[in-house]
């Protein structure tokens, strides 16, 4: 128990003229109600008041091929009818260009509600007997770069700590975001995050082209935004006005799926810096990938 110390001024004596004094003080030694060290364990072992919601939405994604670690992703947690799916980008499921084959993936989640510092790795696998377990969609563009596997709850564990979208959580028009719009993107850029606490980090964006039209004829929108690899699947989301309650305690729309940065070939790489745009999915795409 850490003690503290009480000084008090008895009195205040004049010595050998105007100009000399003496301080006569007397310390008195009292314990602390609480020690130091009680105030630095809260402060070290938040629980889950003090967390944002929007924090614990996305999820941290590592892929596998076995025991190989092959790289780092971002993703989100979506809810419908009872049914959990995690979501992130198609490329990090399979990605034949770069001839990035996982067999698995591993999402990080937390366990304990009264200690964020708690985290176990929850492996899921993308195949059984040869077959893909995740779901992808296409448009008449091509293949969209989303995709989504559902998550058996009775494997979960029993404390697991998230938060999760839902429909409700996605745009009725698509014409009620404006060019230039602030959204956070909530991911684990190059794999950085709070490792104690095992949070993402969230990096400032804004609506970079007309919202609702599909840029280039392909099913997303830009955003301006500085984004590192490891942020493919990130939410994108835009804070919804306070007083709607219909969002519960995670007020924020889901406006898309973050998926790569946009650069153009003709750039001069020494002349040039990068446009500093990305793609980013609408998320209406969830409604058809999460149906029954």
């Amino acid at each position: 128990m850490t003690r503290f110390a009480r000084i008090s001024l008895i009195g205040l004596y004049s010595v050998g003229g105007s100009n000399n004094w003496c301080v006569i003080l007397a310390l008195k030694e009292t314990p602390a109600a609480r020690s130091v060290d009680d105030v630095s364990n809260d402060c070290n072992l938040p629980d889950t008041r003090m967390i944002e919601p929007i924090l614990l939405a996305a999820a941290r994604i590592c892929t596998f091929d076995g025991h190989r670690p092959l790289t780092n992703a971002s993703g989100l947690f979506f809810e419908r009818d009872g049914r959990l799916f995690l979501v992130t980008s198609r490329h990090v499921m399979i990605d034949e260009p770069s001839k990035h084959f996982p067999d698995r993936i591993e999402v990080e989640l937390h366990t304990d509600p009264a200690n964020m510092a708690k985290s176990t790795g929850f492996s899921i696998p993308l195949y059984r007997n040869g077959k893909r377990l995740w779901r992808q969609g296409l448009d008449p563009a091509g293949e969209i770069d989303v995709a989504a596997i559902e998550l058996e709850r009775p494997a979960l564990p029993g404390t697991a700590v998230l938060r999760a979208f839902t429909p409700q959580h996605l745009l009725g028009r698509l014409n009620q975001v404006e060019v230039g719009t602030s959204l956070l993107v909530v991911g684990f850029p190059l794999g950085f995050h709070d490792r104690l606490h095992h949070m993402p980090v969230a990096r400032h964006a804004v609506i970079a082209s007309s919202f609702g039209l599909r840029f280039q004829g392909e099913g997303y929108f830009l955003t301006d935004a500085r984004t590192h690899r490891g942020t493919s699947g990130a939410p994108v989301v835009m804070r919804v006005p306070e007083g709607s309650r219909v969002y519960g305690d995670l007020p924020w729309l889901l406006l898309g799926v973050h998926s790569a940065r946009l650069d153009v070939g003709t750039r001069d790489v020494k002349l040039d810096e990068a446009l500093g745009l990305n793609c980013a999915w609408y998320a209406d795409i969830l409604l058809t990938l999460t149906e029954q």
